[in-house]
C-alpha cells in the first residue's frame, strides 16, 4: 500500500518541479549557445628536414587547414536597461588526432558586460592587434585567414593574451577599443597595453592599432598596424602594414617568447642568428578576392617583410604568396585547396622547421631559403 501510494505523489513532485523548471526557463532571457569548427586537411611541404637533410618533404594530415578546429559556449544574458551580460569559453582541438591544439584548454575564456556605454570583457581573449586584422584587411576574409599559412599573424604578438580587460565600444561607423593585461609577476611577463580604431562603412574598411607587451626581464616590443579594405560587386582588395620593434634581448626566456610570436613556421619561419640579432620586423601585404558564384571564391595575398638590428647579421627580408579557392556545398560545409610560397633572403637566416626543433635546434633553423606548400581540406561550421 505504500508503494502504491508513494507512486501518484512521486508523480505529482516531478509534475510539480518540471513546471517550476519550464517557468524558470521560460522567465529567463539568457541564451546558451554552442558552436564549433570542425577542419581536417593533406597538407604537403617541401624543405622541412633537419640541418642534415633540408630538403626534406613532409606529408601529413593537419587538423585544421583553412581554421583551427574548436567548440566553443556564448552566453548572452539581457540585464534590463539595455545591459546584457556575456561569457565566452573556447577550446581548440586538432581533428587529426583529437588532442588539445594549445597548453590553454580554452583559448578564449572571458566574462563581460555591454550597454550603451560599449563593452567590457575581462580574462583570455583576443588582442587589439588581431581584432583589427581579421575585422578589416584579412588575407581570407571568410576564414579570415589561412591557418596553415599566415604570416600576417606573426606580427600580432600572439593573437591572444592572458589576464586581459579589455574595452570596446562603436559610434556610428567607428569602433574602437583599449586594453590592458597584468603580468602577475609571470616568468615570461605578459604585461600589455594597446588599442585600435577602425572605421568601416559602404563595403569600405580602415584602421589602425598599437600594442606593447612587456617581457619578464622589462624590456619590451612594441607593435603597431594599419591598413584596409575594399569590397565592390564580386571583388574585395586589401592592403595592410605591419612594424614589431624589440628591444635587444638577452635573457633565453625573452627569447623564447619573441620565438612564439616571430618564427612560428605557419607566419613565415624565419630562424637562424637573424633571429637573435634582430630588433626591427617590418611587414606590407596586398591582396584581393573574387566571388566567382555564391559558393566559389578565390584569393591571392602577397606579403613582403624585412628585419634589421643593430648588427649587419641581422639584416633579412621574405616573400610570401598565398592563393587558395574555396567552395561552398551549403553554408555550413566548404572545401578548400591553398598553394604558398616562401622565399627568403640573408646570410644568416634560413627556414624553421618542425624536424630542426625536434633535433634540438633551438633556432629551428634547417638553412632553407624556401619553401612550397599546398594543402586541401574539408571544414564544417556549427
Amino acid at each position: 500500500m505504500k508503494s502504491i501510494a508513494f507512486k501518484p505523489l512521486f508523480a505529482v513532485g516531478s509534475m510539480a518541479l518540471a513546471s517550476g523548471l519550464a517557468c524558470a526557463q521560460t522567465a529567463s532571457t539568457s541564451s546558451v549557445q554552442i558552436y564549433g569548427i570542425v577542419d581536417a586537411a593533406y597538407r604537403h611541404a617541401t624543405n622541412e628536414g633537419t640541418v642534415a637533410n633540408p630538403h626534406q618533404s613532409l606529408n601529413q594530415m593537419v587538423g585544421g587547414g583553412m581554421s583551427q578546429s574548436r567548440w566553443g559556449i556564448n552566453v548572452n544574458e539581457d540585464l534590463g536597461g539595455g545591459m546584457k551580460a556575456l561569457v565566452n569559453l573556447e577550446n581548440r582541438f586538432t581533428t587529426d588526432t583529437g588532442a588539445g591544439a594549445t597548453a590553454n584548454y580554452f583559448q578564449q575564456s572571458w566574462v563581460g558586460v555591454q550597454g550603451d556605454f560599449g563593452r567590457i570583457t575581462l580574462g583570455r581573449q583576443y588582442n587589439v592587434l588581431f581584432d583589427l586584422v581579421t575585422t578589416t584587411y584579412a588575407s581570407y576574409p571568410y576564414s579570415p585567414y589561412m591557418e596553415v599559412y599566415k604570416p600576417e599573424l606573426g606580427f600580432a604578438l600572439g593573437g591572444r593574451q592572458s589576464n586581459m580587460i579589455k574595452y570596446m565600444a562603436e559610434v556610428g561607423a567607428v569602433r574602437g577599443a583599449l586594453q590592458y593585461s597584468f603580468d602577475e609577476r609571470s616568468p615570461l611577463g605578459g604585461k600589455t597595453l594597446g588599442g585600435y580604431l577602425r572605421y568601416s562603412t559602404n563595403g569600405l574598411s580602415a584602421g589602425a592599432g598599437y600594442q606593447d607587451y612587456q617581457f619578464a626581464s622589462g624590456k619590451k616590443i612594441k607593435a603597431f598596424t594599419l591598413g584596409g579594405s575594399y569590397n565592390t560587386g564580386p571583388w574585395t582588395v586589401s592592403m595592410g602594414y605591419g612594424e614589431n620593434k624589440v628591444d635587444q634581448l638577452t635573457s633565453p626566456v625573452d627569447f623564447a617568447v619573441l620565438a612564439d610570436a616571430w618564427q612560428d613556421r605557419v607566419s613565415g619561419g624565419f630562424g637562424g642568428p637573424a633571429f637573435l640579432a634582430a630588433t626591427k620586423r617590418t611587414l606590407y601585404q596586398v591582396g584581393a578576392g573574387y566571388e566567382v558564384s555564391p559558393q566559389i571564391r578565390v584569393n591571392a595575398h602577397y606579403y613582403h617583410a624585412k628585419q634589421s638590428g643593430n648588427t649587419p647579421s641581422a639584416s633579412a627580408n621574405a616573400n610570401f604568396f598565398t592563393v587558395g579557392a574555396d567552395y561552398a556545398f551549403s553554408k555550413r560545409t566548404d572545401a578548400y585547396i591553398e598553394v604558398d610560397r616562401t622565399h627568403l633572403n640573408g646570410s644568416s637566416v634560413s627556414l624553421s622547421s618542425a624536424a630542426a626543433v625536434a633535433a634540438n635546434n633551438t633556432s629551428g633553423a634547417n638553412g632553407s631559403k624556401s619553401r612550397t606548400g599546398f594543402t586541401v581540406g574539408l571544414r564544417h561550421r556549427f
